[in-house]
């Protein structure tokens, strides 16, 4: 019987990131201000404010830089980047969400589109931030990973620290308000028409 032995193919890196990798400075310049519209959509989506998005995604690039030695070439350079900035981000809100509740314990007691994107593409963006505003933070994430990331739900399970069920379980919940939110507002949009 013949065994079939899987050849170990040497990963590719394109040559704008092997640059800004070697710390060619116009190479990193370049390379940030390509990932920066994708980056901030992300973040966007994970969180609630326009502030936070602006700290998270200011945070995020630098984690990119300070990484980007670590960044091997196995997979898109912008899956790697997407990871980055999702656990970036979902680690900051925890932090926050932790601290809210401290503070909350001691007193007794979450899409701007790139500037060469069409209007109704940057319509259709804020529509999609607007929808997930309305959702709680954790079905949010779960859903943003899933579907946005294209993670699958154990691997979101795993970025998020919750069993894989959790994760199913939020994705249903989300997609269900989702749907319950959207025939909402065409009946408003369609009475107020009349």
């Amino acid at each position: 019987m013949l065994r079939v032995v899987p050849l170990a193919v040497a990963p590719v890196i394109q040559p704008r990131v092997r640059a800004a990798i070697d710390g060619d400075e116009a190479a990193r310049r370049e390379l940030l201000t390509e990932i920066l519209p994708r980056v901030r959509n992300l973040v966007r989506y994970l969180v609630r404010t326009d502030d936070e998005t602006d700290d998270i995604t200011q945070d995020a690039l630098v984690a990119v830089l300070v990484d980007l030695d670590t960044y091997r070439g196995e997979g898109k350079f912008e899956a790697w980047v997407d990871r980055i900035v999702a656990r970036l981000a979902i680690s900051r809100i925890r932090r926050r969400r932790d601290a809210s509740k401290r503070d909350t314990q001691f007193t007794s007691d979450l899409m701007l589109a790139s500037p060469n994107h069409a209007s109704d593409e940057f319509l259709y963006r804020r529509q999609i931030v607007r929808m997930l505003d309305g959702l709680p933070l954790d079905q949010r994430h779960a859903l943003v990973l899933h579907y946005v990331l294209d993670m699958t739900v154990p691997e979101a399970a795993a970025e998020l620290g919750v069993p894989v069920e959790t994760v199913r379980s939020r994705l249903r919940l989300a997609k269900s308000r989702l749907r319950t939110n959207e025939t909402g507002e065409a009946r408003v949009q369609e009475e107020s028409e009349e």
